[in-house]
Protein backbone atom coordinates (compact mmCIF):
# COMPACT_ATOMS: atom_id res chain seq x y z
CA UNK A 1 0.00 0.00 0.00
CA UNK A 2 2.71 2.50 0.99
CA UNK A 3 4.66 1.96 -2.24
CA UNK A 4 1.79 3.29 -4.38
CA UNK A 5 1.08 6.23 -2.10
CA UNK A 6 4.76 7.16 -2.06
CA UNK A 7 4.98 6.77 -5.85
CA UNK A 8 2.06 9.17 -6.41
CA UNK A 9 3.48 11.73 -3.99
CA UNK A 10 6.90 11.44 -5.61
CA UNK A 11 5.39 12.02 -9.06
CA UNK A 12 3.50 15.10 -7.83
CA UNK A 13 6.69 16.77 -6.63
CA UNK A 14 9.46 15.38 -8.84
CA UNK A 15 7.59 13.85 -11.78
CA UNK A 16 8.85 10.48 -13.10
CA UNK A 17 12.14 10.23 -11.12
CA UNK A 18 10.21 11.07 -7.94
CA UNK A 19 7.67 8.34 -8.70
CA UNK A 20 10.45 5.72 -8.98
CA UNK A 21 12.14 6.87 -5.77
CA UNK A 22 8.81 6.95 -3.94
CA UNK A 23 7.96 3.45 -5.12
CA UNK A 24 11.28 2.10 -3.80
CA UNK A 25 10.91 3.83 -0.42
CA UNK A 26 7.28 2.73 -0.12
CA UNK A 27 8.25 -0.87 -0.86
CA UNK A 28 10.80 -0.79 1.97
CA UNK A 29 8.14 0.55 4.36
CA UNK A 30 5.68 -2.17 3.30
CA UNK A 31 8.27 -4.86 3.94
CA UNK A 32 9.09 -3.45 7.36
CA UNK A 33 5.45 -3.26 8.47
CA UNK A 34 4.98 -6.91 7.55
CA UNK A 35 7.84 -7.98 9.84
CA UNK A 36 7.43 -10.54 12.60
CA UNK A 37 7.26 -8.03 15.45
CA UNK A 38 3.59 -7.17 14.86
CA UNK A 39 2.19 -8.94 17.88
CA UNK A 40 4.64 -7.28 20.23
CA UNK A 41 3.86 -3.84 18.80
CA UNK A 42 0.21 -4.53 19.58
CA UNK A 43 1.05 -6.04 22.97
CA UNK A 44 2.76 -2.90 24.15
CA UNK A 45 0.19 -0.47 22.75
CA UNK A 46 1.51 0.09 19.23
CA UNK A 47 -0.13 -0.60 15.88
CA UNK A 48 -1.80 -4.01 15.64
CA UNK A 49 -1.12 -6.35 12.72
CA UNK A 50 -4.21 -7.71 10.98
CA UNK A 51 -2.97 -11.30 10.85
CA UNK A 52 -0.63 -13.24 13.13
CA UNK A 53 2.60 -14.37 11.46
CA UNK A 54 4.74 -17.38 12.48
CA UNK A 55 7.15 -15.03 14.26
CA UNK A 56 4.29 -13.47 16.21
CA UNK A 57 2.96 -16.87 17.25
CA UNK A 58 6.35 -18.08 18.49
CA UNK A 59 7.03 -14.93 20.52
CA UNK A 60 3.56 -14.89 22.04
CA UNK A 61 3.74 -18.59 22.92
CA UNK A 62 7.14 -18.08 24.53
CA UNK A 63 5.69 -15.23 26.59
CA UNK A 64 2.96 -17.51 27.96
CA UNK A 65 5.60 -20.16 28.69
CA UNK A 66 7.58 -17.66 30.77
CA UNK A 67 4.50 -16.85 32.87
CA UNK A 68 3.99 -20.53 33.71
CA UNK A 69 7.68 -21.10 34.47
CA UNK A 70 7.72 -18.18 36.94
CA UNK A 71 4.28 -18.93 38.44
CA UNK A 72 5.51 -20.77 41.55
CA UNK A 73 8.38 -18.36 42.21
CA UNK A 74 11.00 -20.87 41.08
CA UNK A 75 12.61 -20.98 37.64
CA UNK A 76 13.11 -24.70 37.05
CA UNK A 77 15.86 -25.75 34.66
CA UNK A 78 13.84 -28.80 33.64
CA UNK A 79 10.92 -26.58 32.64
CA UNK A 80 13.19 -24.27 30.65
CA UNK A 81 14.75 -27.29 28.93
CA UNK A 82 11.26 -28.58 28.09
CA UNK A 83 10.39 -25.30 26.38
CA UNK A 84 13.67 -25.10 24.48
CA UNK A 85 13.33 -28.71 23.34
CA UNK A 86 9.84 -27.99 22.02
CA UNK A 87 10.92 -24.90 20.10
CA UNK A 88 13.92 -26.68 18.58
CA UNK A 89 11.73 -29.60 17.56
CA UNK A 90 9.04 -27.33 16.11
CA UNK A 91 11.15 -24.68 14.38
CA UNK A 92 14.75 -25.92 14.21
CA UNK A 93 17.70 -24.87 16.36
CA UNK A 94 18.60 -21.70 14.45
CA UNK A 95 15.09 -20.28 14.40
CA UNK A 96 14.46 -21.31 18.00
CA UNK A 97 17.60 -19.50 19.16
CA UNK A 98 16.59 -16.41 17.18
CA UNK A 99 13.16 -16.49 18.84
CA UNK A 100 14.71 -16.65 22.32
CA UNK A 101 17.09 -13.78 21.52
CA UNK A 102 14.29 -11.59 20.16
CA UNK A 103 12.08 -12.43 23.13
CA UNK A 104 14.80 -11.45 25.61
CA UNK A 105 15.34 -8.13 23.84
CA UNK A 106 11.65 -7.25 23.60
CA UNK A 107 10.52 -8.09 27.14
CA UNK A 108 13.51 -6.54 28.92
CA UNK A 109 12.16 -4.33 31.74
CA UNK A 110 8.58 -4.86 30.51
CA UNK A 111 5.72 -6.72 32.13
CA UNK A 112 4.15 -9.49 30.06
CA UNK A 113 0.36 -9.22 29.86
CA UNK A 114 -1.32 -12.64 29.91
CA UNK A 115 -4.68 -11.13 28.97
CA UNK A 116 -3.39 -9.09 26.04
CA UNK A 117 -1.30 -11.91 24.58
CA UNK A 118 -4.01 -14.56 25.05
CA UNK A 119 -6.77 -12.39 23.63
CA UNK A 120 -4.57 -11.59 20.64
CA UNK A 121 -4.02 -15.30 20.00
CA UNK A 122 -7.66 -16.19 20.67
CA UNK A 123 -8.73 -13.91 17.83
CA UNK A 124 -6.25 -15.49 15.41
CA UNK A 125 -6.16 -19.22 16.18
CA UNK A 126 -8.71 -22.00 15.91
CA UNK A 127 -10.11 -23.65 19.03
CA UNK A 128 -8.18 -26.98 18.66
CA UNK A 129 -4.92 -25.01 18.49
CA UNK A 130 -5.84 -23.13 21.67
CA UNK A 131 -6.60 -26.42 23.42
CA UNK A 132 -3.13 -27.58 22.43
CA UNK A 133 -1.58 -24.41 23.87
CA UNK A 134 -3.12 -25.22 27.26
CA UNK A 135 -1.95 -28.84 27.02
CA UNK A 136 1.57 -27.61 26.21
CA UNK A 137 1.57 -25.22 29.18
CA UNK A 138 0.56 -28.05 31.52
CA UNK A 139 3.40 -30.09 30.03
CA UNK A 140 5.86 -27.33 30.96
CA UNK A 141 4.52 -27.18 34.51
CA UNK A 142 4.88 -30.94 34.91
CA UNK A 143 8.44 -31.02 33.53
CA UNK A 144 9.89 -30.74 37.05
CA UNK A 145 7.79 -33.65 38.30
CA UNK A 146 4.54 -32.00 39.39
CA UNK A 147 2.11 -29.25 38.50
CA UNK A 148 1.88 -26.81 41.42
CA UNK A 149 -1.37 -25.09 42.35
CA UNK A 150 0.20 -21.73 41.45
CA UNK A 151 1.05 -23.01 37.97
CA UNK A 152 -2.43 -24.46 37.54
CA UNK A 153 -3.99 -21.10 38.47
CA UNK A 154 -1.89 -19.22 35.92
CA UNK A 155 -2.77 -21.75 33.21
CA UNK A 156 -6.46 -21.51 34.13
CA UNK A 157 -6.25 -17.72 33.84
CA UNK A 158 -4.65 -18.02 30.41
CA UNK A 159 -7.30 -20.57 29.39
CA UNK A 160 -10.02 -18.07 30.29
CA UNK A 161 -8.44 -15.38 28.11
CA UNK A 162 -8.09 -17.94 25.29
CA UNK A 163 -11.84 -18.60 25.60
CA UNK A 164 -11.37 -22.25 26.55
CA UNK A 165 -14.55 -23.81 27.97
CA UNK A 166 -14.56 -24.83 31.64
CA UNK A 167 -15.20 -28.51 30.90
CA UNK A 168 -12.44 -28.57 28.30
CA UNK A 169 -10.02 -26.98 30.76
CA UNK A 170 -10.89 -29.50 33.48
CA UNK A 171 -10.43 -32.33 30.97
CA UNK A 172 -6.95 -31.11 30.05
CA UNK A 173 -6.04 -30.52 33.70
CA UNK A 174 -7.13 -34.05 34.62
CA UNK A 175 -4.50 -35.39 32.22
CA UNK A 176 -1.84 -34.01 34.58
CA UNK A 177 -3.47 -34.48 38.03
CA UNK A 178 -4.12 -37.92 39.49
CA UNK A 179 -7.45 -38.49 41.23
CA UNK A 180 -10.05 -41.24 41.66
CA UNK A 181 -12.35 -39.83 38.97
CA UNK A 182 -9.63 -38.67 36.56
CA UNK A 183 -10.82 -40.83 33.69
CA UNK A 184 -14.32 -39.35 33.93
CA UNK A 185 -13.01 -35.79 34.06
CA UNK A 186 -10.96 -36.40 30.92
CA UNK A 187 -14.12 -37.58 29.12
CA UNK A 188 -16.02 -34.60 30.61
CA UNK A 189 -18.68 -36.72 32.33
CA UNK A 190 -19.74 -37.56 35.88
CA UNK A 191 -18.89 -40.87 37.52
CA UNK A 192 -22.63 -41.57 37.65
CA UNK A 193 -22.89 -41.52 33.84
CA UNK A 194 -24.56 -44.51 32.19
CA UNK A 195 -22.61 -46.88 29.95
CA UNK A 196 -24.30 -45.32 26.93
CA UNK A 197 -23.28 -41.85 28.10
CA UNK A 198 -19.70 -43.02 28.56
CA UNK A 199 -19.56 -44.34 24.99
CA UNK A 200 -21.10 -41.14 23.63
CA UNK A 201 -18.63 -38.98 25.60
CA UNK A 202 -15.73 -41.04 24.28
CA UNK A 203 -16.87 -40.56 20.68
CA UNK A 204 -17.23 -36.82 21.25
CA UNK A 205 -13.75 -36.51 22.77
CA UNK A 206 -12.20 -38.52 19.93
CA UNK A 207 -13.66 -36.01 17.48
CA UNK A 208 -12.53 -33.04 19.57
CA UNK A 209 -8.96 -34.21 20.18
CA UNK A 210 -8.25 -36.03 16.93
CA UNK A 211 -4.70 -35.16 15.76
CA UNK A 212 -5.98 -34.39 12.25
CA UNK A 213 -7.47 -31.17 13.64
CA UNK A 214 -3.91 -29.87 14.01
CA UNK A 215 -2.63 -31.23 10.72
CA UNK A 216 -1.79 -27.68 9.56
CA UNK A 217 0.54 -27.02 12.49
CA UNK A 218 4.14 -27.96 13.32
CA UNK A 219 5.11 -31.55 14.19
CA UNK A 220 5.66 -30.65 17.85
CA UNK A 221 2.02 -29.56 18.07
CA UNK A 222 0.79 -32.66 16.27
CA UNK A 223 2.79 -34.76 18.73
CA UNK A 224 1.02 -33.00 21.60
CA UNK A 225 -2.32 -33.66 19.93
CA UNK A 226 -1.50 -37.36 19.76
CA UNK A 227 -0.63 -37.31 23.48
CA UNK A 228 -4.05 -35.83 24.29
CA UNK A 229 -5.73 -38.37 22.03
CA UNK A 230 -3.92 -41.22 23.82
CA UNK A 231 -5.02 -39.87 27.22
CA UNK A 232 -8.64 -39.99 26.05
CA UNK A 233 -8.17 -43.59 24.90
CA UNK A 234 -6.53 -44.55 28.21
CA UNK A 235 -9.37 -42.95 30.16
CA UNK A 236 -11.99 -44.84 28.17
CA UNK A 237 -10.09 -48.12 28.52
CA UNK A 238 -9.88 -47.59 32.30
CA UNK A 239 -13.61 -46.97 32.60
CA UNK A 240 -14.40 -50.00 30.42
CA UNK A 241 -12.21 -52.17 32.64
CA UNK A 242 -13.81 -50.84 35.83
CA UNK A 243 -17.30 -51.47 34.47
CA UNK A 244 -16.53 -54.73 32.70
CA UNK A 245 -17.69 -53.37 29.36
Amino acid sequence: MFKWIAAVLGYMYFRFPGAILGFIIGTLIDNWTRGSGGAFKQMFGQQEEQKVSPGDFELNLLSLCSLVIKADGQVSQSEMDYVRSYFVQAYGKERANATFRTFNELIKNREISASRISQYLAARTKYPARLQIIHFLFGIAQADGRVSEAEARVIQEIAGYLRIGRMDFESLKAMFFKSADNAYKILEIEKSATDAEVKKAYRNMVKKYHPDKLGHMDEAYRKGAREKFNKVQEAYDQIQKERGL
